[in-house]
């Protein structure tokens, strides 16, 4: 089967989704890059194999990285060799990760957060507010970016003063542009610049994530440094940048779908509705790196070989009408049921989901009640997708607010 070569400049999403979908559950896609590898992209299937104990996250089990195929300057090495943490190991080292996690991202503490949100969210619009009446306002760069780059900084202890730099090497991280040459050392700016931070958490720790693995570790449940580092960087990385692309694709999809934001705004349909649809049919993360296959495994008709890496297409499934029915391209704040896996399924399933939700949650009622004449301020089909075959992210989101 000849692959899907996935767009690096993700010139158009939705046709590659549906190009995808259309080639079956299993199909065989090449990265940017030139690297190989296979997307499930139904939604079935996709359940099936996130809890297939023959799927594992160890990248030791891929046949390329053995082989010495991957190059160490792949723009996307970083996905998908991240270091040791929760995203990277299973069984019981996955466990024993995870729940140190789960234990700070409680019920309980993200609740804890709620006013904190509230209060970025209300500070946000008042700066939007001073914009003058009629003119162009980014609303990624001026509400979607700050809220929770500020929430899950104030979670895991990070100095807003760190913000910038964090920004500037994330864009690296996760773009396909990024040149090969300058890919190790981006790899080692992140390492340096997380270790810095656990380092001051240790010297003055604090009410926060970071804090909390560190103590776990001194407390004799054997976290090494790197776990440490490492999944505060997957923590903020994942953390900040699905709830972004979330907000502004809600904001897409509303503005886009006039008689359905009147619905919402009318109070006849709730917020919950829209960030549940929004999940489903815009999904912020458009394809996931890796899991690697410890045997063969079928997939429908065809075979999942022994060593092959397996991305999961969010994107495709999320409009699979075997799982939604005939309307599935169709965005619809009334769906119901919407049994979406989004957030992912099975072990691995996102850990932040909680968080995210409650952000969208706070941020999208509140700027619509502020901003009820939101509109766009360029036709949609102008807006254009950053180059990160991982996320589904605008380069900016240019509304006017009245």
């Amino acid at each position: 089967m000849t692959p899907i070569v996935l767009d690096p400049f993700v010139t158009d999403l939705d046709g590659e989704s549906a190009a995808l979908r259309a080639a079956g559950p299993l199909v065989d896609v090449e990265l940017p890059g030139g690297v190989a590898c296979h997307a499930v992209t139904h939604h079935a299937e996709a359940r099936r194999l996130l809890t297939d104990p023959r799927l594992v996250k160890d990248i030791n089990v891929w046949g390329a990285w053995q082989r010495g195929e991957i190059p160490l300057d792949w723009p996307l090495i970083g996905l998908a060799n991240p270091g040791r943490s929760m995203l990277t190991v299973d069984g019981a080292d996955h466990r024993r990760l995870r729940n140190l996690v789960a234990q700070a991202l409680t019920v309980k503490r993200v609740e804890h957060l709620r006013e904190g949100i509230r209060a970025l969210t209300d500070a946000s619009l008042d700066r939007l507010a001073t914009a003058p009446e009629g003119e162009t306002v980014d609303l990624k760069a001026e509400f979607a970016y700050p809220l929770p780059m500020n929430v899950i900084s104030e979670l895991m202890g990070v100095d807003r003063a760190d913000h910038p730099r964090l920004k500037e090497l994330f864009e690296k991280f996760f773009s396909t542009q990024t040149p090969p040459e300058e890919v190790p050392q981006m790899m080692a700016d992140l390492g340096e610049l997380f270790t810095k931070i656990v380092d001051a958490k240790r010297d003055h720790p604090g009410d926060d994530l970071t804090s909390a693995l560190i103590a776990a570790s001194e407390d004799g449940d054997r976290l090494t440094g790197e776990e440490i580092v490492n999944t505060l960087q997957l923590i903020i990385a994942a953390g900040h940048e699905t709830t972004i692309s979330l907000i502004v694709n809600a904001v897409v999809a509303l503005e886009t779908h006039p008689e359905q934001r009147a619905r919402v705004l009318s109070g006849e349909v709730p917020w919950e509705s829209v960030i549940e649809e929004t999940l489903r049919w815009s999904t912020p993360t458009s394809h996931v790196l890796f899991r690697f296959a410890t045997e063969d495994v079928e997939v429908g008709d065809r075979i999942l070989p022994k060593g092959a890496a397996l991305i999961v297409s969010y994107g495709a499934l999320g409009r699979d009408e075997t799982q939604y029915g005939p309307t599935a391209g169709e965005f619809d704040v009334t769906r119901s049921p919407n049994r979406h896996i989004a957030f992912g399924h099975g072990p691995h399933v996102c850990p932040g989901a909680a968080l995210s939700r409650l952000e969208a949650g706070i941020a999208l009622p509140a700027l619509y009640a502020r901003f009820p004449d939101l509109r766009l301020a360029v036709p949609a089909s102008e807006l254009r997708n950053k180059p990160i075959v991982t996320q589904n992210d605008l380069h900016e989101l240019p509304v006017r607010l009245s």
